[in-house]
């Protein structure tokens, strides 16, 4: 028992801390008593900055973690998001720790494309800077984690100095990155003796890959259509693991005739076989199905010219536009040239269905064929027109890439969701799941597209739900059947008062399509009814948003 004077003091202390600060002396006590040690020992707090570059939310997350755990420790842990974080702090940083994610074709998230320019256009002193980077990627692209590395090789070349090495993730990520929190945690102990619960480490799980068989490869779009826009579904001999809200991974072959016409233009042997970075093959094959072909990076292009001993501006252009106006010298030279190109990159596509009301072994998706001018000729997506060609009963293989932001909330809770085009197929998955488990939550749909006859993308099956009351409201826009094109962002504004009024009572908004321009319009368009039904000024409207996002009740799967 304490005396009363000790015992006033250890509740005026109890009283006046936090929860991660009771938790914090409840771990230091421990680690007294266990140790059999009753003295304590000086310390020293030291500060750090921990920031994070993200676009679907996991590189916030991770490092809000490690914000939690640091401060556990006693160590003071500043968290900010790179599009918030004062690039003048930078020079004054005593430790600074960046998680940081790599979008497309090794570009930084777009969040923290300001701090990544910053430290590329400048020419810094950071002497005395500490760090460490926690890259996020996906081995299925070639250009894997590439934005973390740039982060750590700018800032080690201006002398700030790598206090844990960098760590790069896939997309399984946990296990690394808890070894990599553990690492600096072990660093940022020897500044400080508090104790400090271990970070859980979850076991590391392997990509894996399912064989499919199309099942159905339907054209949604009707006769007189600009676009084509088609329904696949994709079978399985096993149950595949996914949810709604999830996406999957699909590697496309490039087109037969473009193949041969590279043959043609090189000479080379389309059965020699050949070993490059990631695969061996024979020549056609690594064509065909390894090697990206298609609008080739500009630096790939760069080593072309620098090996073919050419010059070349800076452009992007197919390998056969390439070979046919800057040809190579021979079969001998071609073999180098494949040594310069990149794996072909998987294409991510939003599943479409529900486990729960379409089935384990099969999985839906929805695709717009990709058009485009290259060198004035009218071009497709590699991977939309692959998919498209496939008829009935083709093989393909895929894997599932898991969100664990955009999900589905309680049974009970009512949804708002805005997906214009191909941006419905989430959505046609999250409807499917509620009705098939009898969720009770109410379903809002804001739809668009160009022509109600021609393009209403699976008008049969919402029209269903909206009988049998599954979606409790669907609004359309069909921007081209009027004068004025009218956007699913207009119809949200028409229906202002009420859309504010599920948002204050609890729902969750989801966006989900193309990035530019619809999701920035929606999103502007969602701040200006926050702004002006409930009464806040622009920068209220804003932290509201960042509170829902804070919430799990605002989500966005773009593109």
């Amino acid at each position: 028992m304490l005396p009363e004077s000790k015992l006033k003091s250890f509740l005026d202390l109890v009283h006046s801390s936090t929860k991660e600060e009771l938790i914090w002396i409840n771990g230091y006590l421990n680690g007294l008593v266990a140790n059999g040690n009753t003295e304590i020992p000086a310390t020293t707090t030291k500060r750090i900055s921990l920031v994070y570059g993200t676009e679907t939310g996991n590189a916030k997350k991770l490092a809000a973690q490690l914000a939690a755990v640091a401060k556990k420790k006693g160590v003071n842990a500043k968290l900010t998001g790179l599009d918030q974080y004062r690039l003048a702090d930078l020079a004054k940083e005593e430790y600074l720790f960046v998680v940081i994610s790599t979008q497309g074709e090794g570009e930084p998230p777009l969040p923290a494309k300001k701090f990544y320019e910053y430290i590329h256009a400048n020419q810094l002193q950071l002497p005395d800077l500490k760090y460490s980077v926690l890259a996020l990627g996906d081995t299925s692209y070639p250009l894997y984690c590439k934005t973390g590395e740039d982060v750590d090789q700018q800032l080690n070349r201006f002398g700030a100095r790598r206090v844990v090495p960098l760590q790069k993730c896939d997309v399984d990520y946990e296990e690394d990155a808890m070894q990599w929190f553990e690492k600096v945690l072990a660093l940022l102990e020897k500044q400080t003796t508090p104790p400090a619960s271990t970070p859980v480490t979850k076991k590391k799980t392997e990509k894996k890959f399912y064989n499919g068989i199309i099942q159905a490869n339907v054209n949604l779009n009707d006769r007189g259509s600009n676009k084509q826009t088609y329904h696949i579904e994709i079978g399985t001999d096993e149950e595949i693991e996914y949810e709604p809200g999830d996406t999957i991974g699909i590697v496309p072959r490039n087109r037969p005739e473009v193949v041969d016409r590279i043959i043609s233009l090189t000479g080379i042997d389309p059965e020699l076989e050949i070993e490059t970075a990631r695969a061996k093959a024979p020549v056609r094959e690594l064509l065909a199905g390894n090697l990206s072909i298609c609008y080739l990076l500009t630096s790939t292009i760069k080593k072309y010219a620098s090996l073919t001993a050419q010059e070349i501006p800076d452009t992007r252009m197919d390998l056969v536009d390439l070979l046919r106006i800057y040809p190579v010298k021979d079969a001998e030279q071609f073999k180098d040239v494949l040594q310069l190109l990149i794996p072909i990159a998987p294409r991510l596509y939003s599943v479409a269905s529900s486990p729960e009301g379409h089935g384990r072994n099969e999985v839906h998706i929805t695709v717009a064929r990709d058009r485009f001018l290259a060198q004035d000729e009218q071009r497709y997506g590699l991977c939309s027109e692959f998919l498209g060609d496939q008829p009935v009963g083709s093989t393909l293989t895929f894997y599932v890439h898991k969100d664990k932001n955009f999900k589905l909330p309680a049974a009970e809770k009512d949804i708002i969701m805005i997906g214009p085009g191909t941006g419905v197929a989430p959505f046609r998955a999250f409807l499917a799941e509620r009705d098939a488990t009898g969720a009770t939550g109410r379903n809002w749909f804001f739809f668009g597209e160009q022509h109600f006859v021609t393009d209403f993308l699976y008008q049969v099956e919402m029209q269903n739900y909206v009988q049998t009351g599954v979606l409790t409201q669907l609004d359309l826009a069909f921007s081209r059947d009027q004068t004025e094109k009218i956007y699913v962002q207009h119809r949200m504004q028409q229906q202002a008062a009420e859309l504010y009024k599920w948002i204050e009572g609890g729902a969750s908004v989801y966006i989900s399509g193309t990035k530019d321009p619809m999701s920035r319009d929606v999103e502007t368009a969602l701040l200006k009814i926050i702004s002006e039904e409930g009464g806040l000024n622009a920068d209220a409207s804003i932290k509201y948003l960042e509170q829902l996002k804070k919430e799990g009740r605002y989500s966005k799967d773009v593109y």
